[in-house]
């Protein structure tokens, strides 16, 4: 079971410290893949949720335990161009990522394939797929 922490978060959301590189190191420390936001703006590249906020290197984004959310259309051209992995999505039930992943929406039906997002959301407790990403990341340790 692939486990993937949602932002960095471990044990619930912590929105002031999300997608800071800090806290990123500090989940991928600890063992978890990481999934982060990132945009891309005026050629460089930064993580946040709703802005661009922490500017960070392309190396940084070619960690194997990364899984980069394109929030602008530059970021997905530009993470597909260095060969990060990312996808794309917004409100979709599964968008595909670059690595052949379902990234799944919180309570959509799962596959073998896929990665179940935010279970928190719904309560779910059962899962037939291969990975997690969550906010509570550690409860699935």
């Amino acid at each position: 079971m692939i486990l993937i922490s949602h932002r960095g978060n471990l044990s619930g959301p912590l929105k002031e410290e999300e997608n800071k590189p800090e806290y990123i190191i500090h989940a991928l420390n600890k063992g978890f893949d990481v999934e982060i936001d990132v945009f891309f703006v005026n050629g460089n590249f930064f993580l946040g949720h709703d802005k661009p906020k922490y500017k960070v290197k392309k190396d940084f984004l070619l960690n194997s335990k990364i899984w980069c959310h394109s929030k602008n259309i530059e970021a997905l051209d530009n993470l597909k161009k260095i060969d990060a992995h990312y996808f794309w999505h917004q409100n979709d039930d599964v968008t595909i990522t670059s690595k052949g992943f379902f990234w799944t929406y919180p309570g959509k039906k799962l596959t073998q394939n896929s990665i179940c997002v935010l279970p928190e959301w719904n309560n779910e407790k059962k899962f037939d797929c291969i990975g997690i990403c969550s906010d509570f990341i550690t409860d699935y340790c």
